[in-house]
Order: structure tokens, then sequence, then C-alpha cells
């Protein structure tokens, strides 16, 4: 499983409702977003706030090669002289600011799937990855992984609540998943 949040990704090979190899990274939609002010900052000298920044990903963002690359006008703040100013990005421009948190997030997947047992690898080969989070909403970011580690992956069919929905099942069965409120050394 890979959770994509806002300021985490976490990954986790779970056997028997009991995580076997985790890690997690500070490294997620917070990261792309800012890599993107910075990207533009950089290049174009605007300066734009973080909700357009988030507002570019999800419109034009995407993690991997799309067969249409779509563009947009973004409005911000010339650094020079103060005054705001219109520049035009496209998709692929978007998807190289993000490359660099993107690699850190691929690497976290490759750290636990080495540290993962053999008998567990078969399974995720059988089975796949798991995305969940808002950053698995981010287009092509199931492809990347794919071609990066070479195993199935699939988005959640409601990656956003995933997280929400097993809290909330965890609660409603506190006696079955006690042993996972106990404190654990394996990872």
């Amino acid at each position: 499983v890979l959770d994509i949040g806002g300021g985490t990704s976490e990954t986790a090979v779970i056997s028997y409702g009991d995580p076997i190899v985790a890690d997690s990274v500070r490294v997620a939609g917070d990261k792309f977003d800012a890599a993107i002010v910075s990207h533009l900052r950089k290049k174009y000298g605007v300066l734009i706030g973080e909700r357009t920044a988030e507002d570019i990903k999800i419109q034009i963002g995407s993690a991997f090669p799309m067969e249409r690359e779509d563009a947009m006008e973004i409005k911000g703040r010339n650094l020079l002289n103060g005054l705001p100013e219109t520049i035009n990005i496209t998709g692929s421009e978007v998807r190289d600011a993000m490359s660099e948190p993107l690699a850190r997030i691929v690497d976290a997947i490759k750290y636990t799937l080495e540290q993962t047992p053999p008998d567990l690898s078969a399974d995720i080969i059988d089975r796949g990855i798991i995305l969940s989070g808002g950053g698995a909403l981010l287009r092509g970011i199931d492809r990347l992984i794919h071609k990066e580690t070479g195993m199935p992956v699939l988005v959640a069919e409601y990656p956003l609540d995933c997280v929400a929905e097993g809290t909330g099942k965890l609660f409603s069965n506190l006696e079955r998943y006690q042993d996972a409120f106990m404190e654990d050394n394996r990872y």
C-alpha cells in the first residue's frame, strides 16, 4: 500500500492485518506544490501562491507523459517589478518540476519492496500495489510506479476516503486490532 497524503507518503506491506515492512517520507502533495512554485519562480521570475500551485497540479499536472499535454495560463507577481504577470505553462513542464519529489516517493516504494520477505514479494507481484490518498489522483502516478517497479499498480476506488474508512474500521474492531497499538520494532 502507498498512501500519498498532503505531508507524507507512507508505504507498507501488510499481511493478515499486520504491517510487515513500512516506510514514511516527508514528501507528498505539499512538496509537489512547492516544487511548482519554485520552478515558476526560477524559470519565469513569477511568484504564485500555494493554492494556485495546487490548481496547476490538479488541472495539468501528471507523473507520467500523457497522450495529450495540456497547457494553462497562470497569473502571478513578477519578482523584478512587482507587477502582475500572465505566463503559459505546459503539463510536461509541471511534470518536470515535480520530478524530484516523485523520485523520492518511488525510492521509498523500492526501499519497502527491497525489505519485503520473498514470500510476500510474490503476493505483491500477483496483487499489486494499491495507491490511496490525494496524491493517488495525480494523473499517471500509477503508470510511473509501474514503470519504476514492474509491479501492477491500482488506484483505490475512493483514494481520498481510504484512511478515514480504515480508521473507522479499526476503531469499530479495537479488540481485534489491539496489537496494532502495541509498540513494535519490526519496521
